[in-house]
């Protein structure tokens, strides 16, 4: 197995990608420490990655990224006593463009999608140096591209993917590799938390079949199953990517 031996240290695990890159992971014969604010659907993920792999090592950490980074190490460190993988998946969407935006919701989105992680690479980055392990960001099409709707969001991705840069440069000497994902639209239940209504999300799914070069969104084992790649020793000579899983939908132009 890809990760036999090794420990996964997954933020946003209760429910998405976090969720399938967790079940993924545990297959692949990792230990697992999962973090997120959800209880029930953390332990329903870590129940789904005993499914998988009956004598995973499953760590559950209920905890919010813009509080308890710190707590988040401390207990997975305490489990295992290092750590071979970082996946920061934790992240919020909000909508409104400039108009509709303010401040607060500036700060909400900033602080869970970028400030988290950053802070939670500072703590992390000296253990995987250690390790000589990695780390994946889970960005968006959204860093790569401009949309309108959106901007808070839009921008926390874009300074995600500089992030990923910048620490693939700082650390790719001391052997560790960084990486991200940037999904296109796939079936999460990001955008209803986001205040989308059922309605709007089933047509939004249709709508986004023609915005994607392959017709159709995306699922999250396909973004999982990246992740994996880029976490896994098959990746040894991929960092500072920003690997779209989008379908075509980031080299797409308007006509």
């Amino acid at each position: 197995m890809k990760f036999s031996g090794k420990v996964a240290l997954i933020t946003g695990a209760s429910s998405g990608i976090g969720a399938a890159t967790a079940e993924l992971f545990a297959k692949e014969g990792a230990s697992l420490a999962l973090v997120g604010r959800n209880v029930e659907n953390l332990k329903k993920t870590g129940e789904d990655c005993k499914k998988v792999n009956p004598s995973a090592e499953i760590l559950l950490i209920t905890a919010d990224v813009t509080k308890d980074v710190e707590r988040i190490v401390k207990e997975t460190l305490e489990k295992y006593g290092k750590i071979h993988i970082l996946v920061n998946n934790a992240g919020i969407l909000a909508y409104g463009g400039i108009l509709e935006s303010d401040l607060d919701e500036f700060d909400t989105i900033l602080n869970t999608n970028l400030r988290s992680v950053y802070h939670l690479t500072k703590l992390v980055a000296p253990h995987l140096i250690e390790t000589q392990g990695n780390i994946v960001n889970v960005s968006s099409v959204a860093g790569l591209r401009s949309f309108t709707g959106a901007i808070t969001y839009g921008i926390s991705k874009a300074g995600l993917d500089q992030l990923t840069k910048c620490c693939s440069l700082d650390l790719a000497s001391k052997k560790v590799r960084v990486n991200s994902v940037n999904p296109g639209v796939v079936v999460t239940d990001i955008h209803k938390r986001g205040g989308m209504t059922e309605e709007d999300y089933v047509a939004y799914l249709e709508r986004s079949k023609g915005t994607h070069a392959m017709g159709r969104v995306g699922h999250v084992s396909e973004v999982a199953s990246t992740i994996a790649f880029l976490a896994s020793d098959d990746a040894s000579f991929i960092t500072g990517a920003l690997v779209p899983v989008d379908g075509g939908k980031s080299v797409m132009c308007p006509r």
